[in-house]
């Protein structure tokens, strides 16, 4: 009974969306990557390396909100990365992806023990705070989520609400959604397939840093190695099992993180190492179950226009 009283609890509720903050903005990222036509299997290493960003521009600058905008810089640059062998090179778009995910995983290694002189971790850095919006916390029933609340928070519902708004309201929505289905018949009526892919990837890339940096200066106050811990094949699943649609995209995202949040909250008596399996056994089951039978975007991974 009391588990049960946990799992409906709002603490539940708020270890649910707490979990989910970077699993929305790396999915979202997705969305728009592949809805440009380019596959990304790199969204991991993209993760890890606004991780990593995010501590080193908090060291660097003294402040983690520049932390978090040298993260979605960086993750940026390495969305190029992956667009610039993808676009103009026409590497294999899933070599890329996996790429840049051993490569963030041996580069950021390197990096810990230049700047910190530890293999894998770095220094404590300074957090970005929890943030209450005055009145709004006043107003019953849904004035504790505007109550001691990170600020990504409320990034990621924006950005959640304007990228569905893009991406089903307005002429670049529907011309990426055309140049992922129809890239020649795009190409045709004048639309530059070319820009449109550039900077849907790179877009990409700077939403996963932002992810990334939830998890090292939000989360947490340092840099792990392999810090992100599959979050980013999530993501890859929620993208996917949300109809590459970013607002199924977040209720994916939260499907996954109340998986996560379930060991966190509740108390069973099993071992521990089961509950960790939760979430991965899910987004296993999601692709088996879910991934054949929708439909995503129908020139993802050619470009051979």
């Amino acid at each position: 009974m009391n588990n049960l009283m946990q799992l409906i609890s709002l603490n539940m509720v708020f270890t649910t969306l707490r979990l989910a903050i970077p699993l929305t903005l790396a999915s979202i990222g997705g969305v728009f990557c592949e809805r440009s036509g380019i596959v990304n299997l790199g969204i991991e290493g993209m993760m890890l390396f606004g991780a990593f960003g995010a501590v080193a521009g908090t060291y660097a600058t003294g402040s983690p909100w520049l932390g978090m905008l040298v993260a979605i810089l960086v993750g940026g640059l390495v969305g190029l990365l992956h667009a610039t062998l993808c676009v103009r090179f026409r590497t294999n778009q899933a070599v890329s992806g996996v790429g840049i995910n051993i490569f963030a995983s041996g580069l950021t290694v390197v990096l810990c023990r230049a700047i910190w002189s530890s293999d894998g971790i770095s220094g404590d850095v300074e957090q970005i705070p929890s943030v209450t919006v005055p009145l709004l916390n006043k107003i019953p029933l849904i004035g504790p989520f505007f109550t001691n609340q990170s600020p990504y928070l409320y990034f990621t519902v924006a950005i959640v609400a304007v990228s569905w708004f893009v991406m089903y309201r307005t002429k670049v929505g529907l011309r990426l959604r055309t140049i992922g289905d129809h890239p020649k018949a795009a190409a045709t009526a004048g639309i530059n397939v070319t820009r449109y892919r550039y900077a849907a990837v790179v877009l990409c890339g700077m939403l996963c840093g932002m992810a990334g940096s939830f998890l090292s200066i939000v989360q947490s106050n340092l840099f792990v190695k392999e810090m992100v811990a599959g979050r980013g094949y999530m993501a890859l699943a929620a993208t996917i099992f949300g109809g590459w649609n970013p607002l199924g995209s977040f209720l994916a995202s939260i499907l996954f993180a109340f998986a996560q949040a379930i060991r966190m909250n509740i108390s069973l008596n099993i071992p521990d190492q089961f509950l960790q399996m939760i979430p991965y056994l899910l987004t296993m089951l999601v692709l088996m179950g879910v991934g054949r039978k929708v439909k995503g975007p129908q020139a993802a991974g050619d470009i051979t226009d």
